[in-house]
């Protein structure tokens, strides 16, 4: 069973204090005292609870760092193995994940579109424990894929790559970053092939001018923000083939971007699931016809 979150997390906290056992949380940000206090709370009821925070965003995490430490959590910086530790997720009690695309950071949930899935697959949830208890002990592991796991660095970058070039009649592309030549390259050869392809991302200063140009000139239909204050597209979703047969959704802490595929810890999933694809589907519509044509 899953779910798509909105900017209001009180299913996000619910699953902290209704956590019975243990509580495996891998966040690249964290800056949310609810969030925060929760998890001190679950550790006090005797709760094991684990967490990661990535080891280069220090500066962000340094002050939920030592509020979990001095409460009961077992807390401990990302292995610099990887460059950044930039996945989201959390298991309770070793039978429910969070999969996200957002980090918890209290000061961007209104402005920000993210989105979350739980995912109750057994194989899933192993997989993740599996990877976890590696990832806490800053040792090596190739993440077993579960059901429907896309992990960073091992198998992302072929699992979406061969989504889009599987993809039959549509793409529905949330990326905040376009900085990926393979990528750019095989949604510009599924336009030129006479799929539908839409993106919505972020492009503030024109960063991403060049890759937008090489998709658009293929008949990529592309929608931007660009104002790091307002509304921000952080979530990174592909929606394949949605309304037919075919269809397939990833979403995942993984971005475009050659550092995220193959030198980042980044996990996404990959399913099918007609209300979570409605959901996201009605929101990215919305999306597209709130931003700025690229031309």
């Amino acid at each position: 069973s899953s779910d798509v979150c909105s900017s209001d997390l009180t299913w996000f906290y619910n699953q902290i204090n209704n956590a019975k056992s243990s509580i495996d949380l891998v966040m690249y940000e964290l800056q949310d005292t609810a969030a925060e206090k929760d998890l001190g709370n679950a550790a006090s009821r005797g709760v094991d609870v684990r967490v990661i925070l990535d080891q280069r965003e220090k500066s962000e995490n340094s002050a939920a760092y030592s509020y979990l430490k001095s409460h009961g959590v077992s807390v401990v910086y990302s292995w610099s193995k990887y460059y950044y530790t930039h996945e989201k997720s959390m298991v309770i009690d070793g039978t429910s994940a969070d999969i996200m695309t957002l980090n918890l950071q209290s000061q961007y949930y209104s402005t920000t579109r993210d989105f979350g899935v739980v995912d109750t697959n057994a194989s899933d949830i192993s997989a993740m424990v599996k990877t976890f208890n590696a990832d806490y002990a800053h040792t090596a592991i190739t993440p077993p894929d579960g059901k429907d796991l896309v992990w960073s660095p091992t198998n992302s970058q072929s699992a979406l790559t061969g989504m889009i070039n599987n993809a039959k009649s549509s793409l529905e592309v949330y990326s905040e970053e376009m900085d990926d030549t393979t990528i750019t390259g095989d949604l510009a050869a599924a336009a030129k092939r006479g799929v539908s392809v839409k993106v919505v991302g972020e492009n503030e200063d024109g960063e991403y001018d060049s890759e937008y140009n090489t998709l658009y000139k293929a008949g990529v239909q592309i929608s931007y923000y660009s104002s790091s204050t307002g509304f921000y597209i952080h979530g990174k979703v592909i929606l394949a083939d949605y309304g037919t047969t075919a269809n397939k959704i990833f979403i995942g802490s993984e971005n475009f971007s050659n550092t995220s595929l193959t030198e980042n810890r980044e996990l996404g999933l990959i399913i099918s699931n007609s209300a979570i694809e409605s959901s996201v589907n009605t929101d990215f519509t919305k999306d597209y016809n709130g931003g700025t044509k690229f031309s």
